[in-house]
């Protein structure tokens, strides 16, 4: 029998639990709110965010390494000058390193079009790039004879590869989903602050919450006046 007033004492104190308190509702700030709403709005008129700005370091470090080991190429292979006429104006697919060079300039041109001038936010472009940089690399490496040509007929292949396998990696597992987490948490602040605005203003009447004094002074005398006028008349 004990149970019955137990189970109803617990029924109201989760019913209470479960109502935003006072306490809760005062402490909403809307001023730091209003802060990180423009923190996060400021980093929307950058243009462009940390994480993408470090894609693009990157996408440019690609093109430098890959054009200093194909000049390292040229001077070990008996000169600029003479080596570059021979792989560019003599241009030969079974034997010359130069094709290497324009996959790379082909990466960077559609990875900074697309992701540092247009803000792309998909990722179809950096997929385009590495699917034909891998499909040239292994007919190259098939066709060609570059292994017969020393170790860069190694490390060039092998270092195009991998940098554009980086990229989109590092495109798909931290630059699209950071972004998209710094959206949605501009928006939920976006949202509280315009909650707070909205239970605020009803908190500054206290009047709501409490009676004032005189009108309890008032009951009490309107009380011992009805008294009086009930006492018989002797």
């Amino acid at each position: 029998m004990n149970r019955l007033p137990d189970d109803g004492e617990n029924a109201q104190s989760s019913s209470r639990g479960s109502c935003p308190s006072l306490q809760d509702v005062h402490s909403i700030n809307p001023t730091q709110l209003m802060a990180r709403i423009e923190s996060y709005e400021g980093r929307e008129k950058k243009g462009i965010s940390d994480v993408r700005r470090t894609f693009c370091l990157f996408v440019t470090f690609d093109l430098l390494f890959v054009t200093l080991l194909w000049i390292i190429e040229l001077n070990v292979n008996g000169g600029i000058e003479t080596t570059l006429e021979k792989e560019v104006l003599q241009y030969d697919y079974h034997s010359s390193y130069f094709d290497i060079f324009l996959l790379a300039v082909f990466r960077f041109n559609v990875l900074i079009l697309a992701y540092a001038m247009c803000r792309l936010r998909h990722w179809w472009a950096i997929a385009f790039t590495t699917a034909v940089t891998s499909a040239f690399l292994l007919a190259k490496v098939i066709l060609s004879k570059l292994f017969s040509q020393g170790a860069f007929g190694y490390v060039l292949p092998i270092i195009s590869f991998i940098l554009a396998w980086i990229e989109t990696w590092f495109l798909d597992f931290k630059v699209l989903p950071q972004e998209a987490e710094e959206e949605n948490r501009l928006l939920l602040a976006q949202d509280a602050s315009e909650r707070a605005a909205l239970l605020q203003p009803g908190l500054l009447s206290d009047g709501q919450f409490y009676s004032p004094p005189e009108s309890a002074a008032g009951s009490d005398e309107e009380s011992e006046e009805k008294q009086d006028s009930e006492k018989p008349i002797v």
